[in-house]
């Protein structure tokens, strides 16, 4: 599998299929080296290792919609064509093999329509508990199960507030657990309260929220029959 992460607003030439940009053989960066044949100084990105292939890949585009507005659009004819010329040599390069794209999108921005139709869309649910279970278990597998258990429900609680701006996702549930493991806290005030809630928020006014609630007195659940009959375990 092929990796790209479109979060840098560069060309598609320069950051997925070729690296270098123009380059003259007296370019400063390369010093006294002979750089007369500028496609030895070429290189395939993601994309164009996929087309390039002897054997048929699968290429992940990661986050699209963290890309600059144009990339979604730039992508299409390669997409379509399967193939993609090298400026800087003249050079084209065609798919032998057409590869599995897939592509991810957190819905930050809205995609191009053009783009979105050529596109089978697959909505992923968030993780239930039993799956996180599973994905917590390979980051940090010989968590107690105790905690594991105060963790979640501080987690899930927090996912259900619908004052937070920002929900905690996945990634900061991992980070909390580590946090929370080398600062040697104590279940008991896992149980209580949300130790380094900065692990888990990353907005000032969701952090606001959170101490207003403190203040009123506001109380943190101990068990999953507290969240509802839909975290019942």
């Amino acid at each position: 599998m092929f990796w790209a992460r479109p979060d840098t607003p560069v060309s598609l030439v320069s950051q997925h299929l070729a690296a270098g940009g123009n380059l003259g053989p007296n370019d400063s960066r390369f010093g006294t080296g002979d750089v007369s044949d500028i496609r030895r100084y070429i290189k395939l990105g993601p994309l164009g290792q996929s087309f390039a292939a002897e054997e048929r890949h699968v290429l992940l585009i990661d986050e699209i919609d963290k890309a600059d507005l144009e990339f979604p659009n730039d992508l299409l004819r390669e997409l379509d064509e399967m193939r993609f010329s090298i400026i800087e040599t003249s050079e084209e390069v065609t798919a032998r093999h057409r590869p599995v794209v897939m592509i991810t999108s957190n819905n930050e921005k809205e995609l191009p329509d053009a783009f979105l139709r050529r596109c089978i869309f697959y909505f992923i649910e968030f993780p239930d508990v039993n799956l996180m279970r599973q994905i917590i278990a390979v980051h940090h597998p010989h968590l107690d199960a105790k905690l594991l258990d105060q963790v979640l429900i501080k987690f899930y609680w927090l996912r259900e507030q619908n004052e937070l701006r920002k929900k905690p996702s996945t990634a900061e549930l991992v980070d909390w657990i580590s946090a929370l493991l080398r600062s040697g806290v104590s279940i008991e005030k896992v149980e209580a309260h949300i130790p380094f809630v900065g692990a888990l928020l990353k907005k000032e006014q969701d952090i606001d929220a959170l101490t207003q609630y403190d203040a009123k007195g506001g109380r943190y659940p101990k068990s999953w029959q507290e969240l509802g009959p839909r975290y019942n375990q």
